[in-house]
């Protein structure tokens, strides 16, 4: 009886659901969206000396806002309440991500790029928040794996409307963001503030109103860490991939783009392993992916030539397909539900502070072994490590009572 209403239960949360995955793609969007755009917008502002790093640095500024302001957002959600600041934070997204449509500035296009990442740390980090709060453990798996699978074809989607709307006009791509609008009209009415499972609301508990669990500072510590080492693995082959494969003899980028496009169909086949693997206690799903990844890496490191090279990305995108659903769906357990806030925006603050760091480490670890492939090589001896740590250590750990949010 107790499966058959937790079923019911979930059912009921569909048109929620739906509106958690779209917004939870908002912030990837903004990076995705800009990949096809950038030479026209260089090409734009051709007359100003600094275009060329300046352009880069406009499509990258979001993500170094995130990693500063999602602990901050982290802290109000738990003060003021999930659905106003989700809300509130959307409409931003939509403000400023659209504005640069008509803007002729280059400096003021980075602002709205920085405007952007702070809409993005509050959009991320009240996402995940609500998926733990609205859901029990096997919910939040079943969103978390929809999310996986979705992410491919939403990518693909975006960037082939990103080239049209970037062929039209030079700034033509930042119209795409008004997908944020019918988004914010969903939320407005779908999405409802979360209670605790004894009934209190945000407010009440912040009020003093209601009795409130020990802050978890191990818990959130832990998070972090592991959190940062996933994300640095994670970003390896995205950032540095290229040049991996340069050392395999592979120096044409159209031929590198083909011989990468099946091994990321794998991508899914990670995101159906975690769904496959809920029962499983989260230390064994942390261990294989990291396991996975590192592996992978390995193997990429140790290649001789683009057949064994491929055969080893295949594992490594099987990997990835598991990092993000696998590390959220973790830390989600870990965190009672006043802090939980908190805890996830210290979460995506690390998650994107390892985007930022996985590049200088991959080129400091080249510097010292001589080539990438060493580099690659090194990076996954790290990844298998740390299955193997999590293997030992974590195996015992509990995660508290999940609080499950119900409908005012």
């Amino acid at each position: 009886m107790r499966s058959l209403i937790a079923f019911f239960r979930r059912l009921s949360l569909v048109p929620q659901g739906i509106t958690i995955v779209t917004a939870g793609f908002l912030p990837i969007f903004a990076i995705v969206s800009m990949f096809p755009a950038v030479p026209a917008i260089i090409d734009h502002f051709a007359a100003d000396p600094d275009a060329r790093w300046k352009v880069p640095m406009m499509v990258s500024a979001p993500g170094l806002t995130i990693a500063l302001f999602a602990p901050f957002a982290g802290f109000f959600v738990d003060r003021f309440g999930r659905r106003p600041l989700l809300v509130g934070a959307t409409l931003l997204y939509g403000v400023v991500g659209t504005a640069p449509f008509f803007l002729d500035s280059l400096n003021m296009l980075i602002a709205c790029r920085l405007g952007l990442g702070v809409a993005e740390a509050a959009i991320l980090t009240i996402v995940n928040t609500l998926i733990a709060d609205y859901w029990d453990d096997q919910g939040r798996k079943d969103w978390l794996f929809l999310q996986g699978i979705c992410g491919p074809f939403f990518a693909s989607g975006v960037i082939l409307l990103s080239g049209v709307a970037s062929a039209v006009r030079w700034n033509g791509i930042f119209l795409v963001y008004a997908v944020a609008f019918p988004i914010f009209v969903a939320m407005l009415a779908w999405m409802f503030e979360p209670r605790r499972a004894d009934g209190a609301t945000i407010a009440e508990i912040s009020h003093g109103e209601r009795k409130t669990a020990p802050f978890p500072t191990a818990s959130i510590a832990l998070i972090g860490g592991v959190t940062l080492i996933a994300s640095a693995l994670y970003y390896v082959f995205i950032i540095s991939g290229s040049l991996a494969w340069r050392e395999v003899g592979v120096m044409d980028p159209a031929r590198i783009g083909q011989l990468t496009a099946i091994p990321s169909l794998f991508v899914m086949l990670g995101a159906l392993i975690f769904r496959l693997m809920g029962g499983r206690p989260h230390a064994v799903q942390l261990a294989t992916f990291f396991l996975l990844l590192g592996v992978g890496l390995s193997g990429m490191g140790l290649a001789p030539d683009w057949r064994w090279m491929t055969a080893a990305l295949i594992i490594q995108q099987t990997g990835a397909g598991m990092a993000v659903p696998t590390v959220i769906a973790w830390a989600q357990t870990k965190l009672p539900f006043e802090h939980r806030g908190r805890g996830m925006g210290v979460w995506t603050a690390c998650f994107f502070f390892g985007q930022f760091s996985s590049p200088w480490l991959v080129h400091q670890t080249e510097t010292l072994v001589g080539s990438m492939q060493g580099a690659f090589l090194a990076a996954g001896l790290a990844g298998v490590i740390a299955a193997a740590l999590v293997a030992s250590f974590a195996r015992g750990s509990r995660a508290p009572a999940p609080s499950i949010a119900v409908a005012e």
